[in-house]
């Protein structure tokens, strides 16, 4: 069942298709810019950012008339935009009237090219001189509202449904983005180690006749050709553990485990844990080498050692107290 607004979107998308716009184009649009760059970079010199393309979404707008301002998101962040009827000359009744001023929604990915400045209240702006439509939003955005002291209103802040739908949280909460992007650093890092220090990265089976390595119910499936059970690895240890006897010194794996047990929100039943193995050492060895290893990590996501978690202060700075 469809509620008011999608069979808005839906009469809007059937309108642009009668107008001749495509709502969904497939060719390449070549960006030449992103958003937090132009803020962090252009200066008031004549030919800086004067040819800037972007693409993203259109988070907000507001204005009417033959003058609007919105923000457009991409991949780095938010920066406004500016569209002047005049600016698209024979195309105005088209690309402004129909295209910007009514069919325009919330969510839309848009492409836009034009020129940036800085407008009387000093914020950087873009003025648009093209715009295209990327794709069109059928489903509305939950719309987060922001005073000018930074105070958020009704943010989409549910714990269920921002598990359930991630590509809306990290669509509308700023902060989301940060923990992937921290993530991703901490893998980096943690990778780039441990090949610095002479260590393999592997990867072994997922499907296993006999699930072993630890104690834990696993997902059961079936091979068909073979006609045998299988079962998704509840841990990689024991294919680590087979590399070390076959001659490796010392090898590591992200993996994708599964676990068939309980659920809830610090538990999930597919997740990636690091495991790695070394030959000829002992476990003062690995502690001294998960504890240089964890403040690498500290530093290069954080820039410190030192880091505060609630009311508590917790430094990675090797060694560790034991």
């Amino acid at each position: 069942m469809l509620n008011d607004q999608e069979i808005v979107r839906r009469e809007s998308l059937q309108e642009l298709i009668n107008l001749g716009i495509n709502p969904y184009p497939a060719p390449l649009y070549d960006v030449n810019a992103f958003a937090n760059t132009i803020k962090h970079e252009f200066t008031d010199e004549p030919l800086n950012f004067q040819e800037v393309c972007l693409a993203g979404r259109l988070m907000s707008r507001r204005g009417q008339g033959k003058a609007i301002f919105a923000e457009l998101k991409d991949s780095s962040g938010r920066i406004q935009i500016y569209f002047k009827r005049d600016d698209f000359g024979e195309q105005a009744e088209l690309i402004f009237d129909h295209l910007v001023a009514k069919h325009l929604d919330l969510g839309d990915y848009i492409g836009i090219k034009g020129e940036t400045f800085r407008t009387k209240m000093g914020e950087i702006t873009i003025r648009v001189k093209e715009v295209t439509l990327l794709s069109k939003s059928l489903k509305p955005l939950p719309v987060v509202k922001k005073d000018a002291e930074g105070h958020i209103f009704d943010a989409f802040s549910d714990p269920e449904l921002r598990a359930r739908q991630r590509y809306v949280d990290l669509t509308v909460n700023e902060n989301v983005k940060d923990t992937f992007l921290k993530r991703s650093k901490m893998i980096k890092t943690i990778r780039d180690f441990l090949d610095n220090h002479g260590a393999l990265e592997v990867d072994t089976p997922v499907l296993q006749n006999i699930p072993g390595g630890a104690a834990a119910r696993p997902f059961i499936t079936h091979h068909n050709a073979l006609d045998i059970p299988m079962y998704l690895r509840i841990a990689n240890e024991l294919y680590l553990k087979r590399l070390i006897v076959g001659g490796f010194d010392f090898v590591y794996e992200f993996s994708r485990n599964f676990r068939n047990e309980g659920i809830d929100r610090t538990h999930n039943p597919e997740f990636t844990v690091l495991e790695f193995y070394v030959a000829y050492k002992d476990y003062l060895w690995m502690m001294n080498f998960t504890e240089e290893m964890l403040e690498k990590v500290a530093i290069a996501i954080h820039g410190t050692t030192e880091l505060t978690v609630g009311d508590h202060t917790i430094s990675f700075k090797a060694p560790f107290k034991e």
